[in-house]
């Protein structure tokens, strides 16, 4: 991947009051792919080689730099790449995380280990984040609405909070 010189370094903190960016919002930042088909190029330019392409909607993506128009991203697996802005949305989303990929999530019903469990959900399952605090998540997806441990989750932060 080619190195580019971004105004403001590559990355801002994500507390710091300071900051500027192209958009006016925070860097680093959690967002969703919003298309089936979102072309991941080398540099911050249409003229950028595409270097992949994700084919899933609704996939959480890490915002780690603003360039213009472009957001550099980084996914879960820990890829990095541009893509131009209208690609992405603003929608929170979060793939389950596990430590080994054949572990289950469970999901319960209240933010609570000794409510009843709703479901058990594989690594790589895709869900809407709907609210997190005090480190619990309501998730959303196909065939499931439950409560999961926020460090299950890639795509929110560790004390963030969602309303």
């Amino acid at each position: 991947m080619s190195s580019w010189n971004v105004p403001g370094g590559a990355a801002h903190a994500a507390k710091d009051p300071a900051q500027t960016t192209a958009s006016g919002l925070p860097v680093p930042r959690y967002v969703s792919l919003k298309s089936d088909r979102v072309n991941v190029r080398a540099g911050p330019t249409m003229d950028q080689d595409v270097s992949w392409i994700y084919t899933r909607a609704g996939l959480p993506v890490e915002v780690t730099a603003e360039w213009e128009n472009w957001r550099r991203v980084r996914d879960s697996e820990g890829a990095e790449g541009w893509v131009y802005h209208s690609l992405l949305s603003g929608r929170r989303t979060a793939v389950i995380s596990m430590k080994h990929k054949d572990e289950l999530a469970t999901l319960y019903d209240r933010p609570d280990k000794d409510s009843a469990v709703a479901a058990r959900l594989q690594a790589g399952v895709v869900a809407h984040v709907k609210h997190c605090g005090n480190g619990w998540c309501r998730i959303v997806g196909n065939n499931f609405d439950g409560w999961v441990e926020q460090q299950r989750l890639w795509g929110v932060y560790a004390d963030e909070k969602i309303d």
